[in-house]
């Protein structure tokens, strides 16, 4: 299982993207965690298999319908423990 942190920008804030991100995670079985951050962005730790994660940032790129994503910063995150599921975090 690899972890990885995503911070996406764009769009991204106010139009749904949370639910999207925990709907397309619960979808592929990627196991994680979804948080929108102070100055507009939004982060993302994500654990599963690589071809996985690969998907599951292809879907993230689309985002919701009143979204946009202009870019996917990637870094990995081994320390990273991944909760059951995948939840969104306030």
């Amino acid at each position: 299982m690899t972890s990885v942190r995503l911070v996406l920008s764009g769009r991204v804030q106010g139009v749904g993207f949370r639910a999207f991100a925990r709907r397309q995670a619960a979808a592929l079985g990627v196991r994680g965690t979804v948080r929108n951050l102070a100055d507009g962005r939004v982060e993302i730790y994500a654990a599963a298999d690589a071809e996985t994660l690969e998907r599951f940032k292809e879907r993230l790129s689309s985002g919701p319908s009143f979204g946009r994503v202009d870019a996917i910063d990637e870094t990995p995150a081994p320390g990273f423990e991944p909760p059951a599921g995948f939840g969104v975090v306030y």
